[in-house]
């Protein structure tokens, strides 16, 4: 991921979320605050990114965002089940209209036959509204599999702000 194209990225979403008068509120694991980091990197961001939790461990998943004990033991904390109780725990955490998580298996470690190395699990929630799911396993090192999480997330709520009308 060059830089450049991560902040091209989210000048977009910025535009997107000013022009709708939505907050963002992130939910990372993997990435651990990296997709914050982007898009705290616009001058201009408070306006609309409302908080960011890094929620790296189940527990924190728990505490922070209420995703369920059940769901983590049955589905696993990657997977697009646990994706989207975070996304929704993010809003409803939080003050924001529009939410993103994301949780995966960046490496080099960690993976299974299930889950294997580069496997990420995105959602997309927007107050009331509905909560959108993704799974995908990307190429590449721990870099590379969080840098295009970065892009996959960002991508995913100029989906979500371009389908509102």
């Amino acid at each position: 991921m060059s830089e450049s194209t991560a902040l091209l990225m989210a000048e977009r979403l910025a535009e997107a979320l000013l022009v709708s008068g939505n907050k963002l509120v992130t939910a990372e694991s993997c990435t651990g605050g990296g997709i914050g980091y982007v898009l705290t990197s616009i001058a201009g961001s408070s306006q609309w990114y409302e908080r960011g939790f890094i929620t790296y461990s189940n527990e924190s998943k728990q505490e922070l965002l209420g995703v369920s004990h059940h769901t983590l033991v049955s589905h696993g904390a990657v997977s697009e089940q646990t994706a989207a109780a975070m996304a929704q725990g993010a809003i409803d955490n939080s003050h924001a209209d529009i939410s993103v998580a994301v949780s995966g298996v960046a490496g080099p470690a960690g993976g299974t036959k299930d889950n294997p190395v580069g496997s990420v699990c995105f959602g997309w929630s927007e107050r009331d509204g509905e909560t959108k799911t993704a799974r995908i396993v990307f190429a590449g090192g721990r870099q590379q599999v969080r840098e295009q999480s970065i892009l996959m997330a960002i991508q995913g709520l100029l989906d979500v702000l371009g389908n509102r009308g």
